[in-house]
């Protein structure tokens, strides 16, 4: 567990629902997803503030950065994957969700070492089964890669991109894929299931494997084995942790939270929060476009 004095509120924010926390270039890199906003916010000493790089007019579920392309993003948005100009304009490449029989919209997403971006969907309802996980290749193609998921959370690659780590929120389940040269699943086990309340959402993988998992609705964050075993248990002062980020150095361990859905948010719910980690993991990976 995590002493609560050792808990500082990074970024003071009323964010609706935070996510997709990324460490890049130097700085933390956001979303809140409803509002359609990309934050970020600078490591520097004092107090922070975050700043909105742009702001768009779908829900905006994560991005990554695109090689060699300071200022553009490729994004899980709306009911697709669009890449991202800096002022905001979007050029989609598939919009795989238009065709949901119920309302979806795209959630998390992350690129895999190989520089491709991988995202999850979700319906409003929170259908059963109506979830997919997406891949985009460095040609631009988009791919559904598994189905039949219901809140797509993560993904999370090892340092060789051959493991794949998703969460199915829903069904309190983190899946791990072994993946081809291709990106093609060739095997799929149950990793672990949350069941002490909660159900598990952003994660991350630091540099010696373990898997940080923030757990939604139980104001905690898990630190797990590469065999699964439970390494510790983090308490926040915040009921629905989003997503976690691990800074290369310094031993710092962000953050975001959401106030969505609650009846009486508490001080800190909506803010980033930052905490002690005796572990590191690199800047998040960029797509790679051919």
């Amino acid at each position: 567990m995590t002493e609560s004095s050792r808990i500082e509120t990074w970024v003071d924010g009323d964010h609706e629902l935070g996510e997709g926390a990324r460490w890049i270039d130097g700085r933390l890199v956001y979303v809140d997803i409803l509002a359609g906003r990309l934050l970020e916010v600078a490591d520097l000493p004092g107090p922070r503030t975050s700043r909105e790089l742009l702001r768009l007019d779908v829900p905006l579920g994560a991005v990554a950065p695109i090689g060699g392309r300071p200022g553009h993003w490729i994004a899980a948005a709306g009911t697709g994957i669009a890449l991202l100009d800096p002022d905001g304009r979007l050029n989609w490449l598939a919009r795989p969700e238009d065709r949901s029989p119920v309302p979806t919209r795209m959630n998390d997403g992350a690129c895999d070492p190989h520089g491709r971006f991988w995202a999850g969907s979700m319906a409003y309802d929170a259908t059963p089964g109506a979830g997919s996980l997406y891949r985009t290749d460095r040609d631009g193609s988009v791919h559904r890669v598994l189905d039949g998921m219901t809140i797509v959370n993560g993904p999370a690659f090892t340092s060789t991109g051959d493991l794949l780590y998703v969460a199915d929120s829903a069904a309190g389940v983190i899946h791990r894929c072994t993946l081809d040269p291709d990106g093609n699943p060739t095997g799929r086990e149950e990793f672990t299931r949350v069941t002490a309340g909660g159900s598990p959402d952003g994660m991350t993988i630091d540099t010696d494997g373990c898997l940080w998992v923030a757990i939604w609705g139980h104001g905690t964050v898990h630190r797990y084995h590469p065999d699964g075993t439970r390494l510790a248990t983090l308490q926040l002062p915040a009921s629905q942790p989003t997503s976690v980020c691990l800074t290369p150095t310094g031993g710092r361990l962000l953050v975001t939270t959401a106030r969505h859905g609650l009846t009486n948010p508490g001080r800190r719910d909506g803010s980033v929060l930052s905490l002690p980690a005796e572990a590191t993991a690199p800047p998040a990976c960029a797509y790679q476009p051919r």
